[in-house]
């Protein structure tokens, strides 16, 4: 890959960003030009990896043809701001600050930029990322398909239109901590049950991700995955069975209908 790629703000999701591309060898360090205001961190990565650590925010938007934008959401459009005398005409500006929306990114960079809005998830972290892509009209395919490249180095991808990016908050960019609740819950169950606290977490997290490894292998509906597990008489369909009278679903789909509406309230704002 040949595009020079920037990131200002190497906090949490923007380090696992950018050291899924060093690690995946698709751009190499010498390409890769950041700024972070704690610049230990830029230093240590240029120490690692020869990455290029700079003195600000417009040096990283001046040299860059792709440009991360991994800051919080209240202070990026003072960031975008800042950047935008620098910014060239076909360089990408990516921003996976959570509640932005592409119209309040172009306000600030101008609407003829080049501008993706991502939204990852926590699981980022270990490369397990689900990220959901949103390219304004001024992005080619050929751009959108390099901008997947880079971030299927942390995980899987999808293209989403922009109005269904709150429901995907509520399916993939919250939904990680009703899943170590569900985790937590279940080891909670199995301790009371006599398994060790560490054994306990060790095979509810194993299931958890199996589970999810089958499903997304087979491409089977996850009912019929789970009614494999569900005997006649069995244990499991009596843990169904309670479940089911404890409102485990609708608890489930009202959570997620919860984040759904809070992402519309902070995109309004």
């Amino acid at each position: 890959m040949e595009q020079r790629i920037g990131f200002i703000g190497i906090g949490n999701m923007g380090n696992a960003i950018l050291q899924g591309i060093l690690v995946s060898n698709i751009v190499p360090g010498s390409q890769i030009y950041v700024y972070d205001p704690h610049l230990e961190k830029g230093q240590a990565l240029n120490q690692s990896y020869s990455i290029n650590n700079l003195a600000s925010a417009r040096d990283v938007a001046r040299e860059s043809d792709i440009v991360f934008v991994a800051v919080k959401p209240n202070i990026i459009a003072d960031v975008l701001s800042d950047i935008q005398k620098e910014l060239k005409k076909n360089t990408i500006v990516i921003s996976i600050a959570a509640g932005v929306t592409i119209k309040t990114i172009a306000k600030c960079v101008g609407y003829e930029q080049k501008i993706v809005r991502v939204m990852p998830n926590t699981p980022a972290l270990v490369n397990a990322a689900m990220c959901s892509i949103t390219p304004n009209t001024e992005v080619s395919d050929e751009e959108l398909a390099i901008v997947q490249k880079l971030l299927n180095c942390i995980g899987e991808t999808e293209v989403v239109p922009e109005y269904l990016i709150d429901a995907v908050v509520g399916a993939s960019g919250s939904s990680p901590a009703f899943v170590f609740m569900f985790i937590e819950a279940l080891a909670d169950g199995a301790v009371k049950g006599g398994l060790s606290r560490k054994q306990a977490y060790k095979f509810a997290a194993q299931a958890v991700l199996g589970s999810a490894k089958l499903l997304l292998e087979t491409g089977k509906h996850p009912g019929e995955l789970k009614d494999m597990v569900c005997s006649p008489a069995g244990t499991t369909i009596e843990g169904v069975q309670m479940l089911e009278a404890k409102g485990f679903r609708a608890a489930i789909i009202e959570a997620v209908d919860a984040a759904i509406k809070k992402s519309k309230e902070l995109a309004e704002k």
